[in-house]
């Protein structure tokens, strides 16, 4: 009985964030209201509440579930590429600024008002640490097993580097994705191997 209840929640949990990321995407996160999501998701608004407590936590679960959709795609480049860590790095920055390019919760959270402390942004700029450190854990649990060769403090740092200068890439876009793949994987590609 209480796995069940744990299935149901996780599914309402879910619908509640499929609720936001349409809302969100369409109107932008200023305009969110927990009412307009639990209208969109289908229960009340105080499900909405019990569920995620207010709505800065509401955007702290929708980019990390972005973040996590994110590392799935990575991951696939990544294993695509094997022992070619150039290739793999490259691939793996490639496919994340084109996917985030197309990503109508990004495009929404990038021109959000850019102001107060429940600004979406700031789960991206300034409180990205559950975001950082997701993405690092991920990539240097990878980089460890895929090229154990590099000793451990050179691909602590190339790790850090690669995923910070894609972030800053996504949030503030200077070059086309492929040039800005190269460019960090040349980055990344010299620490490794300094």
């Amino acid at each position: 009985m209480t796995r069940y209840r744990e299935s149901v929640r996780s599914l309402l949990k879910e619908r509640i964030l499929d609720a936001a990321h349409e809302r969100v995407a369409t109107e932008g996160w200023d305009r969110l209201k927990m009412t307009h999501i639990a209208t969109t998701a289908g229960v009340s608004r105080q499900t909405v509440y019990t569920e995620y407590g207010s709505k800065a936590a509401i955007g702290q679960a929708l980019v990390m579930r972005e973040v996590e959709r994110f590392l799935t795609g990575i991951q696939d480049q990544l294993l695509a590429h094997g022992q070619d860590m150039r290739a793999a790095i490259t691939a793996a920055i490639r496919y994340t600024l084109r996917t985030a390019a197309d990503n109508s919760l990004l495009k929404a959270i990038l021109t959000s008002s850019r102001g107060g402390d429940d600004d979406l942004l700031t789960h991206l700029t300034t409180r990205s640490e559950p975001l950082l450190d997701t993405a690092i854990g991920m990539l240097t649990a990878y980089v460890a097993e895929a090229w154990p060769e590099i000793d451990a403090h050179s691909r602590g740092l190339a790790v850090e580097a690669v995923v910070r200068l894609t972030v800053s890439h996504l949030v503030q876009p200077v070059l086309p994705p492929d040039l800005c793949a190269d460019r960090i994987a040349e980055v990344t590609m010299r620490v490794a191997q300094a």
